[in-house]
């Protein structure tokens, strides 16, 4: 349980401490196992990438983000793409947050 990181592209820099400022471009996925089988992830929730958004900005290890992110993220480096599998204990619990039900597992 927590968060697993799947590198896709390794960074060159330093990976941030707690309380360090981040700048991260994201895509929020609803984890469905029935469509994970097909290539697909699930149901897309979020991103810094639609029209008119930008990366989320934040002081990482702060609390100001779910735990599966402030772990998560902590552990990549300056420059690094990878993919983010957190399960509902590090995610919103048992609690629903907006379009995320419950209990979800996530993808970023």
């Amino acid at each position: 349980m927590g968060v697993e990181r799947k590198i896709i592209t390794r960074g060159s820099g330093p990976s941030p401490a707690s309380g360090d400022k981040v700048s991260i471009h994201y895509t929020g996925w609803i984890y469905d196992p029935k469509k994970a089988n097909k290539g697909f992830q699930g149901k897309q929730f979020d991103s810094s990438r639609s029209p008119g958004r930008g990366p989320l900005v934040v002081n990482i290890g702060q609390g100001k983000v779910i735990k599966g992110w402030d772990e998560g993220v902590m552990q990549m480096s300056l420059g690094e793409k990878s993919t983010l599998t957190i399960t509902p204990d590090y995610g919103y619990g048992d609690k629903a947050a907006g379009k995320i039900p419950a209990n979800s597992t996530l993808i970023l």
